[in-house]
């Protein structure tokens, strides 16, 4: 099982592998979803990786704006690329400092122990009531309506139900169809992610995210009536 320290190595060593490209927003976006599904799995202790970071960044830099440790270091740096390479630095410098304050308090480093009970009164969760959630409050979600960074929080969640053992549920299964939809939909033969592709025929990552949620539906749709025709 990876420490929360060996998934941000191979994250900084493969950012297209698990981001699609170094950014500081997609990273951010990533990790929100990551921990709170692991949150969502009662694995409080794993899920607080990043417990005080955001304090820490926002007294490094001077500033009581509400922004996220994300947003901070992005205005900081000027570009996705340098954020995402300063965030790395930024948070073991963190790590530095907690452990010479309180080395207790220090987590990251511990290999995740997750227990059979937790895994059990939280297998059945509901991916649709999760997308459902997400699309009446993107901004509790993913920060602002983006479908680039609903996209990187559906990875983490993604993630995080594999590393913990959990096997793909049957509404997780569907959506994993709903990529090679969307290509033949447009027909794209390139390897995009749905993400990327309906980006690319919307106006901006607002509408796209709304257009997301359109096309779902109708995936679904076209899922159920291809299902009632086989039963036929």
């Amino acid at each position: 099982m990876k420490t929360f320290s060996k998934l941000l190595q191979d994250i900084k060593d493969n950012p297209v592998l698990y981001l699609g490209q170094p950014s500081i927003t997609c990273l951010y976006a990533f990790l929100v979803g990551y921990l709170g599904t692991l949150s969502d799995l009662k694995f409080v202790q794993e899920a607080s990786a990043l417990n005080g970071f955001q304090q820490w960044i926002q007294e490094r830099a001077k500033t009581t704006v509400t922004q996220s440790w994300s947003g901070i270091i992005l205005f900081e740096s000027g570009s996705e690329r340098r954020a995402f390479n300063s965030f790395f630095k930024d948070f073991e410098m963190f790590l530095s400092e907690q452990e010479r304050v309180e080395s207790e308090k220090t987590e990251v480093g511990k290999v995740f122990e997750f227990n059979e009970y937790n895994l059990k009164t939280r297998i059945n969760y509901d991916f649709y009531e999760l997308l459902g959630r997400i699309k009446k409050r993107p901004g509790m979600f993913l920060g602002t309506a983006s479908i680039t960074r609903a996209d990187m929080y559906l990875r983490g969640y993604i993630l995080a139900r594999r590393e913990v053992g959990l096997a793909p549920t049957e509404q997780e299964r569907e959506f994993e169809g709903f990529q090679s939809w969307i290509r033949e939909r447009y027909g794209i033969k390139s390897n995009q992610s749905w993400a990327k592709i309906i980006l690319f025929y919307s106006m901006d990552e607002h509408e796209a995210l709304e257009r997301f949620f359109e096309l779902f539906e109708e995936y679904l749709n076209c899922n159920k009536s291809s299902n009632q025709l086989s039963e036929i």
